[in-house]
């Protein structure tokens, strides 16, 4: 079961936007709204209203970012913070996107792959909510 993956404030948080469809096994429609409770996050967290990879940017980006997941002081912690954001922004590529605007028959979500972005979305919010 899902909520043995996770801890458990990471799992509510994702849980929170597609327990319903996760527990019916419609794994199409529980990963879009697992990755749509990524966006969320960072507009809650930083009060921007943008969406998908702009969101991101705005969010994570330049050098002085809304969210720093860490210092931001030396090269690998920069390159970590940029990293982040791409791991958003190609988890929005992977899973939101392709989910929004493909028909759930020509698109197959098995439970291990719905498994594996609710762990990845798990990840991407409990570092959201150490950020500063």
């Amino acid at each position: 079961m899902a909520e043995q993956l996770f801890a458990q404030s990471e799992l509510e948080a994702v849980l929170r936007f597609c327990r319903a469809e996760f527990v019916a096994d419609n794994y199409f429609h529980a990963v879009l709204e697992a990755a749509k409770s990524i966006a969320d996050k960072l507009r809650t967290t930083t009060g921007l209203t943008d969406d998908g990879g702009k969101l991101v940017d705005a969010a994570l980006g330049g050098s002085t970012p809304e969210l720093a997941i860490n210092g931001l002081e030396t090269d690998s912690q920069r390159s970590e913070q940029a990293g982040f954001a791409n791991l958003i922004k190609g988890t929005f590529g992977m899973f939101r996107i392709p989910v929004a605007h493909e028909a759930w028959i020509l698109w197959t979500m098995s439970k291990e792959g719905a498994e594996d972005l609710l762990s990845l979305a798990s990840l991407i919010h409990r570092r959201l909510d150490a950020a500063r």
